[in-house]
């Protein structure tokens, strides 16, 4: 068998010095034919050249050489004049050696760099320069004669550089990466300032030698002195030819230095445009972040700052952004103070460029935050841009975390690898949808996703407490307003680690009532889904996490456990205030909070009883409140049923319903406008709508009606104003007709879009009861008459696509302000919410020109925001009540779960977004005249814990402003005016009582006729009245202006409603809420006294958890535990 290794010739070898001169032979004696596809590389020039010039490698090496050659020769020049050695026969060998191979190596790259046109190679100034210095020396080997002639052997330097530039270029080709231009203009700038220095010493020092003879260091001092422009004078050149030379120094660096500093400057500032690169040994050694955006805000950029660096172990991160956009004025100032110059890198490039990529070291940052940019008009094309980003760092950095913000719904399912996400028209639609049927849903949110600033936040919050200037709604709110979520171990934790075995509802009340903390929320060791309230059912483990609200994290706080007497003692120092809150022992030190810990001995039943108030002389005693089981037992069960409240209505309909076809089902919505959407189980119906009867104001073959009024609705309308139909607004239906809400209370929906809405969305929404839609703009009267806004319970106004972007920023609101205001007018008692891009906008809601009491507020919001609070709008009334909203507040959201990466499941859970099985849902209950007997905010925990299994989180309050607060909600009744003799009784009075409306004599004719006259008496006796009567005379006056101007508005309605065809029975002209203001208590402590008309935020147990022994309501369980409750909505 033949060997068919030895039949196969050896492979070519690899070009070798050894093959310029002899050739490839092995191939001769192969009978075979030989293919030379590159036949111009054989001969002898080509392959020199490869080997000289086009290899990388061996240029390299040969360059390399060169350039050693070159500065043996400046130190043979330098070592001969200073030993004066001319006559040295081996320096001399060595010098003419030197100069030998020099010039044969210039020679061999001419030759082989020769294109046609020898004088160019002759004429280049480092070949004349080489001829300059090495020939003479080949003519002193057969003219021994001339060896004492001098030869600027110096001069060579200016070869040595010309040798390390191409060397530096070589290097940088052989080793495959990028060289840095900044770093080759720096060599360059710094080796021709040697050369010049070098050339001056070494020309002076020889020429001077028919002089003053100056040795080297004398001329280097001399050259020194001279290029600084010092000039001292003891060292000047005597002879003109060293004169000369010194002017044509000057000359030449006069001229070639500018160029090269110039060429420095220009890459320097082009740098700092771009950003430079992100250093590859800090990036090893420190731990960094990277922020990736279309374009750099100034808003954006702080929020991002602010959040991100409000976590004490963030600290030492450094955060590099990646912009394809160049820096502005407002970002540059910024990032050039000292606290944020050492922590932010700018870097001027695109995600979509792995060059980019690496220079801000994308493979070793901790994570990377890809944020759409909001403004622009097309925001599908926003969106497009951000998925492709967030696909480049995945393929450039699959291990880098990413965390990414997506603007439309229908996007996101691109983006599912990331770890987290978030949609923002998901998160816009669902919390605006919640806030109409839980108040301030999104100041809720928004408080509880923004990070406070540990040991800065505490002694803010002291300072608010014992500061005299602020209000107490103020000082509750802003004390309130510092609750988080945070979460720990079970078994780790001094909070919960005694509830082990228990049910969680016993673990929510009773740590409240010990640590003043409310437990929200379990999850699993083995499972990765959060159970938000799973029920008196749940069993606690010690291996479950917790989650929990509370002013800091357990691990910052410290624990003291006082006296008993000492307690009862201070408990009777610490209420204060028309509220009666105690003043928390909040020491901010170090970042630690002490918290007192409360007496929880065992008491008896009787010590869980409170006294009713007296009645007609009679004592008797408050009717006791079930103590929370450990373990919920079958007894106990019944009453956590929550579909058994629904179960009365919905499974026996009425003889009205059954008429009209109302009768709905509960199941999963058919059909989804976009892919990724969780799936709700809501109240649909058993056929859908046909597509004419969602129109609104138009009739159709199956009804005649062509507006809101013609439909006899029972519950108030929630009317959604927006520009169009996108997929977003899905999700503002799906939460209220979400199965937990009654049926009876389900408010009917009406869509006032400026486009009509297409095909795809109305299949989506003609399954769902009661929602409608109407082509119309809030800037018209006529559509919100007819889409029935006399009797709607909310107003959704949603921010406009087409406005987002201005060219003044903050003008982007404009419209949409101006509209909502006139809307504030013509409709005073309408419950207004509205959507702005810019927070700092929001100080112009229901504005008032002539408000004390907002400008008040304004100063106190320029106080915070130098304090650098991260939300220094928070005081601001349409903010604290809920009644105004940006999405740019929940960017920390995004921001936040690179420290708390629960928040996102925690907050989409609140919102309804997603439903796991086991999980509750936020709701809301009023507190009537009737539940004001629980008293307090932890009787009213335990009240929940032991009936409904609900754990409450927070309390929202509006209370009367007080007379004094504003020139525009100052009303004065008649009475008061009349009894202007005792001024002292009508100054207590005054600061006792909660005012009314202004409007209160506006619908009593005699009174405001009453109250005129008594205005023109007043002004008639002006000159005996102080200055304070003279004020309230013109508040008098100004009432009755603003009367007479609502006159006027509630007349126009009321035409245009006869105008067209609308009854005005149900228009309340002046019924309005200017002098009433609210805001949120998150987490309120257990001693805090509940009000009339306060709203609790309730956390309800999931009602397909339980199952249901009896169809009983929820009325009847009430009945059974209290004895009192017999209304069908959720009461105590």
């Amino acid at each position: 068998m033949v060997d068919l290794d030895s039949e196969v010739p050896p492979l070519p070898p690899r070009y070798r010095f050894r093959d310029l001169l002899l050739g490839d032979q092995g191939w001769q004696s192969d009978d075979r034919v030989q293919v030379e596809f590159y036949m111009n590389e054989n001969t002898f020039k080509e392959r020199l050249k490869l080997f000289f010039i086009k290899n990388q490698r061996s240029s390299l090496r040969i360059r390399l050489f060169n350039f050693s050659l070159k500065l043996l020769s400046c130190l043979l020049y330098i070592v001969r004049y200073l030993i004066e050695a001319d006559t040295n026969t081996y320096l001399f060998s060595l010098k003419v050696s030197v100069a030998v191979i020099s010039l044969f190596e210039t020679l061999l790259l001419s030759y082989l760099s020769y294109k046609g046109n020898i004088w160019e190679q002759i004429l280049r100034i480092p070949f004349l320069l080489e001829i300059i210095n090495a020939v003479p020396f080949i003519i002193t080997i057969f003219w021994p004669v001339l060896r004492n002639l001098f030869i600027p052997v110096f001069l060579n330097c200016w070869l040595a550089k010309h040798a390390l530039e191409n060397m530096i270029n070589d290097l940088h080709r052989a080793i495959q990466r990028t060289q840095s231009a900044m770093f080759n203009q720096v060599l360059i700038l710094i080796s021709t300032l040697l050369c010049l220095i070098f050339t001056c010493i070494c020309g002076i020092q020889h020429l001077e030698r028919a002089g003053n003879r100056l040795t080297l260091f004398d001329s280097l001092y001399f050259c020194i002195v001279t290029f600084s422009t010092v000039g001292f004078g003891d060292v000047t050149p005597k002879i003109w030819p060293s004169k000369l030379l010194v002017v044509i120094m000057i000359c030449v660096a006069l001229v070639v230095l500018p160029i090269q500093f110039e060429q420095l400057a220009y890459l320097w500032m082009e740098r700092q445009k771009s950003g430079g690169n992100y250093s590859r040994y800090r990036a090893q050694t420190e731990k960094h972040v990277v922020l990736c955006v279309s374009s750099l805000k100034i808003d954006l950029l702080m929020d991002f700052l602010n959040e991100f660096y409000a976590h004490p172990r963030l600290q030492d991160y450094y955060v590099v952004i990646l912009c394809p956009t160049e820096m502005d004025a407002q970002v540059r100032r910024v990032l050039q103070i000292p606290m944020w110059s050492q922590r932010v890198i700018y870097l001027q490039g695109s995600a979509l460029k792995d060059q980019d990529l690496l220079r801000a070291k994308m493979d070793d940052a901790e994570a990377c935050f890809i944020l759409s940019s909001r403004c622009e008009v097309d925001r599908t094309a926003a969106d497009h841009q951000t998925i492709l980003r967030a696909w480049a760092v995945k393929d450039f950095a699959p291990n880098c975390p990413l965390y990414v913000q997506i603007l439309k719904p229908e996007n996101k399912f691109h983006i599912k690898f990331a770890d987290h996400v978030v949609c923002e028209e998901e998160f816009k639609y669902a919390m605006l949808a919640l806030n109409c049927i839980c108040p301030a849903t999104s100041t809720l949110i928004t408080l509880l996703v923004h990070t406070s600033r540990g040991h800065f936040k505490l002694f803010s919050l002291c300072f608010r407490e014992t500061q005299q200037s602020p209000e107490q709604w103020q000082k509750m709110y802003g004390r309130c307003s510092g609750n988080e979520v945070y979460h720990i171990n079970l078994e780790e934790s001094t909070f919960f680690a005694e509830y082990e075995g228990k049910s969680f509802t016993y673990a929510s009340f009773h740590a409240h009532k010990k640590f003043g903390v409310c437990l929200i929320g379990v999850r699993k060791e083995d499972n990765k889904n959060i159970l938000l309230n799973p029920g008196p059912r749940y069993i606690m483990s010690s291996t479950d996490i917790c989650f929990y609200i509370n002013i800091t994290k357990e691990e910052n706080s410290a624990f003291k456990k006082q006296e008993k007497h000492r307690k009862n003692h201070e408990s009777k120092l610490s209420y204060h205030g028309a509220s009666r809150l105690p003043v928390h022992s909040i020491i901010a030190s170090m970042g630690t909070v002490a918290i007192d810990l409360q007496d929880t001995g065992c008491r008896g039943a009787s010590g869980a009883t409170l006294a009713l108030p007296p009645e007609g002389g009679k004592e008797g005693r408050r009717p006791s409140i079930a103590p929370v089981l450990e373990v919920a037992d079958s007894s106990s069960l019944h009453t956590c049923d929550l579909l058994s409240d629904q179960s009365e209505d919905e499974t026996t309909p009425s003889d009205e319903e059954v008429s009209a076809g109302l009768e709905y089902a509960k199941g999963y919505p058919p059909y989804s406008p976009y892919i990724g959407s969780s799936p709700t189980f809501c109240h649909l119906l058993h056929e859908k709508v046909p597509f004419c009867c969602l129109r609104l104001d138009k009739g159709c073959q199956h009804n005649y009606y062509e507006d809101a009024k013609a439909y006899g609705f029972k519950n108030k309308l929630i009317i959604v104003a927006a520009e169009t139909a996108g997929n977003g607004l899905y999700n503002f239906i799906v939460p209220l007709r979400a199965y937990y809400r009654p049926k009876k209370e389900l408010n009917p929906i009406v869509l006032l879009l400026d486009n009509p809405p297409d095909m795809h969305f109305l299949d989506a929404i003609c399954w769902f009861p009661m929602v409608y839609y109407m082509v119309g703009s809030i800037d018209n009267l006529d559509d919100l008459l007819r889409c029935g806004v006399t009797f709607a319970a909310n107003m959704v106004v949603v921010d406009k696509e087409s406005t987002m972007s201005a060219e003044e920023d903050y003008m982007a609101d404009a419209k949409t302000i101006v509209n909502v205001q006139t809307l504030f007018r013509l409709f005073s008692s309408l419950s207004i919410i509205t959507e702005l891009t810019h927070p700092a906008n929001m100080r112009f809601m229901q504005f008032r020109a002539k408000d004390c009491y907002s400008l008040a507020l304004s100063k106190l919001e320029k106080k915070e925001r130098e304090k650098g609070s991260n939300l220094a709008f928070m005081f601001r009334l349409p903010f604290a009540a809920g009644r105004v909203f940006s999405i740019s507040m929940l960017d920390t959201l995004l921001y936040q779960s690179f420290v708390k990466d629960y928040m996102i499941s925690i907050t989409r859970l609140l919102l309804g977004l997603d439903t796991t099985p086991g999980s509750g849902f936020l709701c809301s209950m009023k507190i009537t005249e009737e539940d004001l007997w629980i008293r307090t905010y932890a009787r009213l925990y335990q009240k929940l814990c032991s009936s409904t299994g609900d754990i409450p989180i927070g309390v929202y309050r509006t209370e009367s402003q007080k007379l004094t607060t504003s020139e525009s909600q100052i009303s004065i009744s008649v009475e008061e005016w009349e009894d202007t003799k005792d001024t002292k009784e009508q100054f207590s009075c005054r600061g006792n009582h909660r005012n009314s409306t202004s409007s209160d004599q506006s619908d009593h004719p005699l009174l405001r006729r009453k109250s005129m006259q008594w205005a023109r008496r007043l002004s008639r006796r002006a000159p005996r009245h102080s200055a304070k009567t003279a004020e309230k005379i013109n508040q008098q006056r100004m009432n009755l202006y603003r009367r007479s101007e609502r006159q006027e508005l509630a007349e126009l309605v009321k035409n245009r409603m006869k105008h067209l065809g609308l009854s005005p029975a149900g228009y309340d002209e002046m019924n309005d809420h200017q002098n009433t203001l609210s805001y949120i208590l998150i987490n309120p402590s257990p001693d805090t006294r509940l009000e009339l008309n306060d709203i609790v935020y309730l956390i309800r147990p999931d009602p397909l958890t339980y199952v249901p022994n009896a169809a009983a309501s929820r009325k009847d369980s009430f009945c059974n535990t209290v004895g009192q409750d017999t209304r069908e909505e959720t009461q105590l």
